[in-house]
Formats: structure tokens, sequence, C-alpha cells
């Protein structure tokens, strides 16, 4: 019997946040073509927003709004569809659910800050209040890991360690709020192309760990120590593919930053800096030179999804 929405329902909104990764380590190739990681990731408080309604059961539709709207597939290769039809799928049967998915986008599209991954997760937790499903967090956990490396984390928010592919995540022991500066990209890159010319750069690359300074700075709440520990494996890739963006990390140091380094894929740049005002004075500055599209601000570590009506 398919599952009829309330009456007076509008809907529920989740808003999910964008990631660093803080250190990203990469080995070789595993048997199963994925490269296993020891990344330290951070949410921060750039933002998307997905609002789920009831549709009827087995129809599942998507519009998307803001930031680089026209780049995000309407299909059922958007993440956010995928992630709605695989718990709906998993905790309903004789296809008795459906949803109209809504997504505002603020963080950039193939940006190496998981915008994607962070509208899975959104789905996921809107559609399961919506539909009111008994399903634990580590319900959604699982059903995130299999959508996805980034979207465990896009639900957990923080600060977290991931291992595997990135998908197995734990909080990390850390203190303080850090203020970040974001250079955008002009240009997006794929994923799967800088991880393949990063295969070509570092042929039989060793199991990757976490680096013990990097959580070390994390322990101390230092942004000076962590600033010097920021590190990414994929940097060297992602710089031979858009050589620009050598350019916007070196002006960002000169101009102040504590750390700088390509936020997991690229093209984003993430510039640390100690405290608002210098992230005020290195977003005018770097908007001035015009080697980025666009500049935010913005603190972590912030909360992962989180239903906000």
């Amino acid at each position: 019997m398919a599952l009829s929405p309330p009456p007076a329902t509008t809907g529920v909104r989740v808003r999910v946040p964008a990631k660093i990764n803080l250190a990203l380590k990469v080995g070789a190739p595993r048997p199963d073509g994925y490269h296993p990681l020891a990344t330290v990731y951070q949410a921060v408080s750039v933002y998307d927003e997905v609002h789920v309604a009831w549709a009827d059961p087995d129809v599942f539709e998507v519009v998307v709004s803001g930031e680089g709207a026209d780049q995000v597939p309407l299909d059922d290769s958007n993440l956010a569809v995928r992630a709605a039809k695989l718990l709906a799928r998993t905790h309903a049967p004789n296809d008795s659910l459906g949803a109209h998915l809504s997504i505002k986008k603020s963080i950039p599209v193939a940006g190496g800050l998981a915008g994607g991954s962070a509208n899975g997760a959104a789905a996921l937790l809107a559609c399961a209040v919506l539909w009111d499903l008994d399903v634990s967090t580590e319900g959604l956990m699982a059903l995130a890991a299999e959508l996805g490396s980034d979207v465990p984390f896009a639900l957990l928010g923080g600060t977290a360690v991931g291992s595997g592919r990135g998908e197995d995540v734990a909080p990390a022991l850390a203190r303080g709020t850090y203020h970040w500066v974001l250079a955008f990209g002009y240009h997006g890159l794929s994923t799967p192309a800088v991880y393949r010319h990063f295969d070509e750069l570092s042929p039989g690359a060793p199991p990757p760990e976490v680096p013990a300074d990097l959580m070390n700075a994390l322990r101390s709440g230092d942004p000076r120590l962590l600033g010097a520990a920021l590190s990414n494996d994929l940097e060297p890739a992602a710089l031979d593919i858009q050589p620009r963006l050598r350019t916007v990390l070196e002006t960002g140091l000169e101009y102040g930053a504590l750390g700088a380094l390509v936020s997991g894929s690229g093209p984003t740049c993430a510039f640390l800096v100690d405290g608002e005002s210098a992230a005020v004075d290195l977003s005018v500055s770097l908007s001035a030179e015009g080697l980025c599209r666009a500049v935010r601000r913005a603190t972590g570590p912030v909360n992962g999804a989180r239903v906000i009506g």
C-alpha cells in the first residue's frame, strides 16, 4: 500500500557544509580500482541546502539553483537523487515512496569541496525525516558509504579522520575554530582526471598514513602549526593540469596566509589565516589580483548535515 503525505506537510529542508581535506594522503590503486586514502576532513561554513517534499510513489525529481546550477545533472546520476532512491529501496517496499528534491547551491561544482557528496548526504537525511523512516544514524552512514567516499563525512561534519577510500570516518580530537579563505577556480577539475595524473606522477605510491604533525597541530588548536602541516598528495597533479593554481597558492602565501593547499582534487585553493580580520584582508587582496573566479571566507569546523526546517 502506497504511503500518502501528511495533509499539511511542506517538506523538509537540510543544510549541509563543504569540506576541506587538511591532509590527503593517497596510495596506489587497489585491485578494485579505488585509491586507499588517509585523510583529515574539516567541514567549513559554505553550505548547500536540499529541500525535499512528497511525490507520487517511485517519482524522483530534482531542480537545482544557485552556484553552478547549470553544471549539475538532473537525472539519476545526481547524487541526491541516487541517495533518495537508495533510501527508498532499502527501507520501503513496493515502490511506495517518492520525492521532489530542490537543491540550492553555494558550494562550487567540481571544486574539490565535495558539493555533490554533500547533496547526497542532505538528501539521505531529509528523506529519512520526511518519510518518517525508522533508520538509525549508523544506518544512514552505511548508506552514505555506498553512495561515495565523502558522503559519510558530510553527514558527520566537524573534523574527522577518513580511511579506506575516505568513507570510513571517525571524529578527530581537535581544538579551536579556524578561519579560511577559499579561492574558487575559473574552471572545474575532473576528480578521475586528477587521480589518473597522480598515478602517472606517483607510480607505486606507498600505503597512506595520516601525518602525525597535522594531528598534533589539531590537538594544540594552534593555527600556525596547522598551517605548516597542511598537505595534499593530489596537489602536484592538480597543479600540472591547471598551472594557474600555483600562482594562486603563492599569492595567498605572499599576502600572509599561514598555510595553503588545493582542496581535494581541486581547483579550490584553501588558505588558513590567523583570524577574521586576516581573512577579510586576504579576501580583498585575492579578489583584487583577479586570479580566481570568486573568494569566500569560511570558518571550521562546523556541523554536518542538519535539518533546518
